[in-house]
């Protein structure tokens, strides 16, 4: 780990001049400051906030980094996350990115300064863009969306097989103009596709329209208008995450469309109230609590075993017939 007096003998200063310069609390001459600086950003040098203060060793805390906690996806491993620490003794510092990678960036220092034990995090599609040249200082395991990297763990769904699986359901139940719409913001959106498009391909089906948009409620609903509102419109949506699929029950709703009637619907993700509308909605379940309980283990052995070699945990999700899907 670079250290004050890496960046010292880089700048040609003292130790005492770096302090000086970060705490910008003394007057330093303009091209010493700058010096420094650039010694800073050359060195990617992130002054340990805890150790400044209180020399103390790791702390009993770990960080995570959700990419939209209004995601009842994210919420619940959230929950999994914070019982399986807690058990542990330790505590859980949770970030939201918004899909923001200047966001995820600063979140990620930050509880580096923090001084973290490790970090649990659902990276943006930008930083799968440089995985391969990221070199975390402290360690972490990446959840739900697959990155290029061999030093990560990470724990994934099987996301092809689960769209074939939710894509079969609708074609064994009558229906054959199926749309898709994916959540654009990461790896998963592409995978549900794959899955999707191979269960259509098997049975000799294009689909009726695939739209790769923003995973919220908004852009859910605008494209569901957008399509219900075409002559010939599908006969069956399938969503990638629940906020399209909230989107979209809202826009069969203001469309004055019955639901299976017209068009069914079928998406990602348990939630409250999928189970609870009139008709419930067909899903397909992720173990969100088995997702955050291994991540966090596996975070644990990270801290324990620095040296091991990473692990990748492929996991099943559970197709929940309701409804919303029902035979035609």
């Amino acid at each position: 780990m670079t250290s004050i007096k890496d960046v010292a003998k880089a700048a040609g200063v003292s130790t005492a001049t770096v302090s000086r310069v970060l705490a910008n609390n003394a007057p330093i001459r303009p091209e010493t400051r700058e010096r420094v600086m650039q010694a800073v950003a050359d060195l990617n040098y992130r002054p340990n906030l805890i150790a400044r203060s209180l020399r103390a060793q790791k702390s009993a805390k770990i960080g995570l980094v959700v990419s939209d906690i209004r995601n009842p996806f994210f919420t619940a491993i959230g929950r999994a996350v914070e019982d399986t620490a807690y058990e542990q003794g330790y505590s859980v510092l949770m970030c939201n990115t918004d899909e923001n990678p200047e966001k995820e960036r600063l979140y990620l220092n930050i509880l580096h300064d923090e001084n973290v034990a490790g970090v649990i995090f659902s990276p943006t599609q930008q930083f799968y863009a440089r995985a391969e040249n990221f070199h975390s200082k402290i360690p972490f395991v990446i959840i739900d969306r697959q990155v290029n990297t061999r030093e990560a763990d990470m724990v994934l769904l099987d996301n092809i097989s689960a769209a074939y699986e939710l894509t079969s359901h609708l074609l064994a139940n009558g229906y054959h103009k199926i749309a898709g719409l994916f959540g654009n913001a990461s790896t998963t959106g592409k995978e549900r596709q794959h899955g999707f498009q191979e269960a259509l391909s098997e049975q000799g089906l294009t689909p009726a329209a695939v739209h790769f948009i923003e995973p919220r409620i908004k852009h859910g609903y605008e494209k569901t208008r957008e399509l219900l509102t075409q002559t010939e419109h599908p006969d069956a949506i399938f969503t990638s995450n629940s906020l399209l699929t909230a989107g979209a029950f809202q826009a069969i709703r203001d469309c004055d469309m019955t639901v299976p009637d017209e068009v069914a619907l079928v998406g990602f993700d348990e939630t409250t109230w999928g189970a609870l509308v009139n008709p419930p909605i067909t899903v397909i379940a992720q173990p969100t609590t088995e997702i955050g309980r291994t991540a966090t283990e596996l975070l644990f052995q990270r801290i324990s075993e620095p040296e091991r070699a990473p692990k990748t945990v492929i996991m099943k999700g559970k197709l929940l017939v309701r409804g919303s899907s029902a035979s035609r």
